[in-house]
């Protein structure tokens, strides 16, 4: 995968997106993630990948600053037409070249995004840099399940899948090592599909 590519997938992704990933077990999914987020009022959001954005109908209205960014402008148009929005700021940007400073926000949403980035490990990094210290993040995205390994058949169709933008064969605490000394896990859930989707908050130490 590479930004090129995925930009390219994405353009053809951005008017069926919703159909698939903000429906039925997504849909679920979604208001089950976000169901205990609770912040400050004045909070800095930021939405890493917001893609067409269905995950912001869960932070608005509720007094946060939220920046949207996506490196798909096809998405993020998507996601403009729909949440009009004072409150929100969108922003077409690279997830692994994050332009901000150090320590901006309060918050952090990477939903669906890790296993697209061409380097998941760049990306967290990027998350972790601009988080404040004493933030949180939180990832919603596709990683192998716990103490398995990946089936046979998910071996086969993972180099199909990351042809049309996807990796199905990622472990996520081999990505989070990276941050792993600046930050604490308080919590990896499984949320869909056996585990294959999960929800995992993270606290940057202060």
């Amino acid at each position: 995968m590479n930004n090129k590519w995925n930009k390219f997938i994405y353009k053809c992704w951005s008017p069926i997106y919703d159909y698939v990933f903000n429906a039925g077990l997504f849909l679920k999914a979604r208001k089950e993630i976000f169901h205990e987020v609770s912040l400050d009022k004045g909070s800095k959001v930021l939405l890493v990948g917001v893609g067409t954005g269905a995950d912001l109908p869960y932070l608005l209205h509720k007094g946060y600053e939220i920046t949207a960014i996506d490196y798909s402008g096809d998405m993020l148009k998507q996601a403009q037409g729909k949440y009009a929005d004072p409150s929100i700021t969108f922003r077409e940007m690279d997830a692994q070249q994050l332009d901000f400073e150090n320590e901006t926000f309060d918050f952090i949403v990477a939903s669906l995004i890790l296993t697209v980035v061409p380097d998941a490990e760049k990306t967290i990094k990027e998350m972790v840099r601009v988080l404040k210290k004493n933030g949180r993040f939180l990832v919603f995205d596709k990683f192998v399940p716990k103490n398995k390994r990946m089936s046979t058949r998910q071996r086969i169709v993972r180099p199909i899948l990351k042809v049309i933008g996807t990796d199905i064969g990622m472990d996520f605490y081999d990505v989070y090592k990276i941050v792993g000394n600046a930050c604490e896990i308080i919590e990896d859930k499984d949320v869909m599909m056996n585990g294959l989707y999960r929800k995992i908050t993270a606290n940057k130490k202060g």
